[in-house]
């Protein structure tokens, strides 16, 4: 369908954006990383990354999504590139949330926040999109009915 070439480079171009941006300026996106990686690291029990591994933490995180992203929107592995890209975004989620944040940095956290959910669920969508054909689900259900109706045919 026409519309899945069109709306799938259009939803990667702001992961493969993003993405590069953070392979390329590590340090615009490590002040938010810290945190992350400082909830990740208490709830792990480990400890506290050094800076340069949260700055290569943030690297390879860009790299990824935009490798997801151009995966996406070149059509090659639509589905599976799709759900990468969520579960990419969702970390970003949990850092942006803005329930936790100081009043002055709220509306942007909040901004930031949307911005990635919307994200995820995007991703979601495309990821499930089947393109026309049927699920596993369908293919599961015909393979029984079929069996049935052979061991059916076999007694009978």
């Amino acid at each position: 369908m026409l519309l899945r070439h069109i709306a799938r480079p259009l939803l990667a171009s702001s992961f493969i954006y993003d993405g590069v941006q953070a392979a390329r300026k590590p340090s615009e996106h490590v002040a938010a990383a810290r945190t992350g990686s400082a909830l990740a690291t208490k709830a792990l029990g480990a400890e506290p990354l050094s800076e340069k591994q949260v700055a290569t933490l943030v690297r390879a995180h860009g790299v990824a999504t935009a490798a997801a992203g151009t995966l996406l929107a070149l059509g090659k592995a639509p589905r599976a590139s799709a759900v990468a890209l969520a579960l990419l975004t969702l970390p970003l989620a949990v850092v942006n949330q803005p329930f936790t944040a100081p009043s002055p940095e709220r509306p942007a956290r909040t901004e930031r926040f949307l911005r990635n959910v919307a994200s995820v669920g995007a991703a979601l969508i495309a990821g499930a999109d089947l393109e026309g054909r049927p699920g596993i689900s369908w293919r599961v259900q015909q393979a029984r009915a079929a069996r049935a109706e052979a061991k059916a045919a076999a007694a009978g």
